[in-house]
């Protein structure tokens, strides 16, 4: 009988990026907790769902914590304070509960907190620019806060390398949708690796198709998998 090889697999989150289609397909209003619940869940669905027999080496998830200092509102320049925030509680919570989880391991960022500054959204500047709103018409629900990342890609890439050289998996499942991870791509297929996108049914540019080994998406099947196959998944990497 052929028994096919199991795969050793590593599966690497874009924070920002799973925030943002979780929201879009699952709903905003659920608890740290829970959104911590799903994201693991989903997670678990790629070692679950394929047909090839699948083990799981971690779960590494990449984010930057929530901006804690103090802006000027650039409208009505009242001082806010993002520490006092809800969605910073929030965001706490739930990296708090992602910590808490078997096999999972949170790689933080940093945000350019000095220079975080008030822009207009795109849909706000439209109208300014097309005269369907005046400058006197503008309120504070117009602007947005603009703030930068760092290292996040460039732990990623460590990470990748550091899986690749040093052999400890053989599969690495990527959740995110951006071009920028194209030479983290190539070099982990350089190393042998087979390298598998997961864009959450987001479409993604021909030139990442061509430095992957595949694509997967289980957002269809998030609440209608085979329960006992899930469970048994969740208990052994609980273990």
């Amino acid at each position: 009988m052929n028994i096919r090889e199991t795969r050793k697999t590593a599966i690497l989150v874009d924070g920002g990026y799973y925030r943002k289609r979780a929201i879009a397909l699952w709903g905003k209003n659920k608890t740290a907790a829970e959104r911590a619940d799903e994201l693991f869940r989903y997670c678990l669905l790629h070692i679950s769902e394929p047909d090839e027999p699948r083990d799981l080496y971690r779960i590494f998830y990449y984010d930057c914590p929530p901006m804690t200092r103090e802006i000027i509102h650039p409208l009505t320049k009242e001082t806010i304070s993002y520490a006092e925030m809800a969605g910073t509680r929030w965001t706490n919570a739930f990296f708090e509960a992602l910590s808490k989880k078997r096999k999972f391991a949170i790689r933080r960022g940093e945000l350019a907190e000095s220079q975080a500054t008030y822009i207009l959204k795109p849909s706000a500047l439209s109208e300014i620019i097309s005269e369907k709103k005046l400058i006197s018409d503008l309120t504070k629900d117009d602007f947005k806060l603009d703030v930068k990342q760092k290292g996040v890609d460039m732990r990623i890439g460590l990470d990748v390398a550091s899986l690749s050289y040093g052999k400890y998996v053989n599969q690495i499942v990527l959740i995110a949708g951006d071009s920028d991870f194209i030479p983290v791509a190539k070099m982990a297929r350089k190393s042998g690796i087979d390298f598998i996108l997961d864009p959450m049914k987001q479409h993604i540019k021909p030139k990442l198709s061509e430095h992957i080994d595949g694509i997967e998406t289980y957002t269809d099947k998030m609440y209608i998998v085979n329960e006992e196959k899930l469970e048994y998944e969740m208990e052994t990497n609980d273990q």
